[in-house]
């Protein structure tokens, strides 16, 4: 993987590029059709749907916050209580995720966003060389070390994920 110079991309790629970090950039043909676009994702790039991470906002009595957590997995919201210290978490409303975050529902990336908030990102990405998540677009993932993706959002982890 090498590191991009593209000041020119995303938030999420200026960041990780300022941070002096490495990352690839994955593209796809999105499908406005797609019912899911994580597991668009991790279909059209050929990844198991594991490592394939989608962003999510939450609400709260402290404000907004990020859960990240597998494609194939629902975002567990008690639990997400639990790692924010709070008694309850709601989905977030899309149009005020995409007003805080400076990107669109389908391509909110947990790196770059407008507003930093409080990431918590599922253990799970810990077993993996490398994950995705949305490089700020639809059709447009990022590939890095989940240690970096740690350090990029300034996030922590948790066991978040649900499986179906």
């Amino acid at each position: 993987m090498a590191k991009k110079k593209d000041i020119g991309g995303t938030p999420a790629t200026v960041a990780l590029t300022r941070a002096g970090m490495e990352y690839a950039v994955r593209t796809y043909a999105h499908d406005p059709a797609a019912p899911s676009y994580g597991m668009e994702a991790a279909e059209a790039l050929g990844v198991e749907p594991a490592r394939v991470f989608k962003t999510l906002l939450v609400d709260s009595e402290q404000g907004l916050a990020v859960g990240v957590v597998p494609v194939d997995a629902q975002l567990d919201l008690k639990a997400m209580a639990a790692a924010l210290g709070v008694k309850k978490v709601s989905m977030a409303d899309p149009a005020v995720a995409e007003r805080s975050t400076g990107y669109v529902v389908g391509g909110i990336s947990p790196i770059g966003q407008r507003k930093a908030l409080v990431t918590i990102i599922d253990e799970s990405a810990l077993d993996h060389g490398t994950v995705l998540v949305s490089g700020g677009r639809r059709g447009t993932d990022l590939e890095l070390a989940p240690s970096d993706l740690l350090a990029a959002t300034r996030g922590r982890t948790a066991v978040l994920a649900r499986r179906r």
